[in-house]
């Protein structure tokens, strides 16, 4: 069965009340026996909470009365939202990626981050509660545009696939309905993680692969976009993974979590109507308008992919140039994807939390 149809049952199953619906029919036997093998490694185990970084990035960009006041940026998801494995909060993707919308928009960006290391899709809906309704029940706007990276923890721990993208749909529409935008980072490929080796790998790519595509489907008939986290952002990572992986093998670093963050700027920028490209496609990058289950299918296989609603079931599949944000210093393989794009924001123009 091909990862499209895959997909679209998922994703059909998730919106109609399916119930466990299986990715891999019997391979998933193999999972389970390989995970007992894969359980006893300490991948991810053994590192600090991430440091916190909420807070107002580009106060520079304020003016006397800050009008017309800051953008609201909202981060939800699991460890790759929180920063799992870096030191300093502003090397988390949260706080990259404020900086970026702040320096791209020429605004302040207030940024609240309500992700959980370790959350599943079924903890979306505590984080969205959370950003909603504020601390301790008070009244908050809304978020002007909202990031959720999820998916890993529900292969590894073998959440139902229809009920990981029940529980992300769900999240996505509370945002959507309480006006924000979204964009979803889709689950990446686990195949890629260097302490899984045959034939998990297969598995964990496979598996990994068609719940994206399945999140995709199901988000961007919400009016949500989607960035392909594939293989952790591509060949960076195959290049470089002792660069790119945190010194668990599993998490990226804090030069991974800039690269991921590169790739993610574009569609939040261009979800807010900033961006300077726009949505019209560009043949000389292979964009294309597909079948939403198709454009689903193959933004899985291509990290840094971006997939948003046309019309009817017609979905774009963009390749946006991607920008270095603002942050640390970049490893040489994220340096030279820099500077290959054009109009990279300058790092010095954006603060920190104030």
């Amino acid at each position: 069965m091909s990862r499209a149809r895959t997909a679209r049952r998922i994703a059909a199953g998730a919106a109609y009340g399916g119930g466990g619906l299986g990715l891999v029919g019997a391979a998933t036997v193999g999972l389970v026996l390989a995970e007992v093998q894969f359980a006893k490694r300490t991948v991810g185990t053994g590192l600090p909470d991430p440091p916190r970084a909420d807070g107002l990035y580009g106060s520079e960009f304020a003016g006397p009365e800050m009008s017309p006041g800051p953008l609201r940026l909202g981060m939800l998801g699991d460890s790759t939202a929180a920063g799992l494995g870096v030191r300093r909060a502003r090397q988390t993707p949260a706080a990259l990626l404020a900086s970026g919308l702040a320096a791209v928009a020429e605004r302040p960006v207030e940024m609240r981050n309500v992700a959980l290391s370790g959350a599943m899709s079924d903890d979306l809906d505590r984080q969205v509660a959370l950003l909603l309704d504020g601390p301790e029940g008070q009244d908050v706007p809304p978020p002007d545009v909202c990031v959720i990276m999820i998916g890993a923890n529900d292969v590894t721990r073998r959440m139902p696939p229809t009920h990981s993208v029940r529980c992300l749909t769900s999240a996505v529409r509370r945002l959507r309905l309480a006006g924000a935008e979204v964009v979803v980072g889709t689950c990446p490929d686990l195949g890629t993680i260097e302490p899984v080796y045959q034939p998990l790998r297969w598995v964990a790519r496979r598996v990994s692969r068609q719940l994206a595509a399945a999140q995709t489907i199901g988000v961007v008939a919400l009016g949500a976009r989607t960035v392909s986290m594939g293989d952790l952002l591509g060949p960076e990572f195959a290049a470089n993974p002792r660069e790119m992986f945190g010194p668990d093998a599993y998490h990226p670093s804090a030069e991974g979590y800039a690269t991921a963050a590169m790739a993610v700027l574009p569609t939040l920028c261009a979800a807010l109507g900033v961006w300077p490209e726009s949505d019209r496609l560009d043949v000389s990058r292979d964009e294309d308008m597909l079948p939403v289950a198709k454009a689903a299918s193959a933004a899985a296989g291509e990290a840094g992919t971006e997939v948003t609603a046309a019309r009817g079931p017609w979905a774009l599949l963009k390749h946006r140039r991607r920008r270095r944000v603002p942050g640390e210093e970049p490893a040489p393989a994220v340096r030279a994807a820099g500077t290959a794009a054009t109009g990279t924001p300058n790092p010095e123009a954006v603060s920190g939390p104030a």
